[in-house]
């Protein structure tokens, strides 16, 4: 089973979640950061053209082999399909049309949704939020491993096997951790992918919906545009509970990397994220940061330091000490 990590509990602190004194205190110093908020005008046809080169490629997939097809499905749909998860994360904070049109945002989270196969994108937004707002917090942010996910993948082996699970971990931690009841546009998300799912069953055949489908599960586990999931927040250096990753995978993930500074201006879009960094530069170079995040999921896996355990958590407000 490999090497037992070191840590046994979570990293429990007493203090806010600290963007957003930091934000204060970067506006205070560089007020010209407020010129970057608002929506990227650009966003909608980068994601739109993401939506239709899947759905020409279903033409290609749909008369391949299955070694064939899971190839692709991992090398290059899967990509375009978590590219697409990041445009639901875009299109969340209203970064695609602005707070003003928030329906416009709806309905393209709709469309960025329909390759990926399963219905998330509004219940992404519901639950993402809270993770912003409530950072650490043992029970409203479901972004933290279950006491029951660190105690279980708590070895070497078992890391990995956390890492190649991690679709399943964020499908349904929520559900189990903080169950909301099912909300009208959540409805009509699903009904919209699954009518998109029937036609592509009827159209292309089950292979096409195959490779849609296995690229999402794929791309988010053991895959190297996957390392932002654990990159984000596990705690590889001492206090320090997000960290930021400026390497070339951000010109394919609406610059997520980019995490530290999301955090602290989640209302500032992905595309001018290296702009808050380059005004602000002092803030954010002197923190740790990751450079690879292939290297991510290899440290920690193999690093015993690392593991589930490794993330900040707060104590939810009115619960017993």
């Amino acid at each position: 089973m490999g090497q037992k990590v070191s840590r046994n509990d979570f990293e429990w602190v007493y203090t806010e979640e600290p963007h957003a004194s930091r934000r204060k205190i970067i506006l205070e110093k560089y007020p010209q950061i407020k010129k970057l908020f608002g929506h990227d005008p650009n966003f909608k046809w980068v994601a739109g053209a993401m939506v239709l080169t899947q759905i020409l490629a279903l033409f290609v997939v749909k008369d391949l082999s299955w070694l064939w097809l899971v190839l692709l499905a991992y090398c290059f749909g899967g990509i375009l399909n978590h590219s697409l998860m990041l445009a639901v994360h875009e299109i969340s904070h209203n970064l695609a049309f602005g707070h003003s049109r928030p329906m416009h945002n709806r309905i393209l989270g709709f469309i960025c949704n329909l390759p990926i196969g399963l219905p998330m994108s509004i219940s992404f937004k519901k639950y993402h939020l809270e993770h912003h707002r409530y950072q650490g917090d043992e029970v409203v942010d479901t972004d933290i491993p279950t006491l029951l996910e660190a105690r279980l993948f708590d070895t070497t082996f078992g890391k990995f096997l956390w890492v190649c699970l991690q679709p399943f971990f964020y499908i349904f931690r929520p559900l189990v951790i903080n169950p909301k009841p099912p909300t009208r546009l959540e409805i009509v998300n699903t009904i919209i992918q699954l009518t998109f799912n029937v036609a592509v069953v009827y159209f292309f055949g089950w292979k096409a919906m195959a490779y849609l489908l296995i690229g999402s599960i794929l791309a988010m586990g053991l895959h190297p545009v996957a390392g932002h999931f654990i990159s984000e927040h596990y705690m590889f250096a001492k206090g320090f509970e997000t960290y930021s990753y400026y390497g070339p995978l951000n010109w394919i993930t609406f610059n997520v990397g980019y995490h530290n500074e999301h955090h602290d201006f989640p209302a500032v879009p992905g595309s001018r994220l290296p702009e808050v960094k380059r005004i602000a530069k002092e803030f954010y170079e002197t923190m740790p940061q990751h450079t690879s995040w292939t290297r991510v999921l290899y440290d920690f896996v193999m690093d015993p330091s690392v593991g589930p355990y490794a993330r900040v958590k707060r104590r939810q407000r009115g619960l017993a000490s």
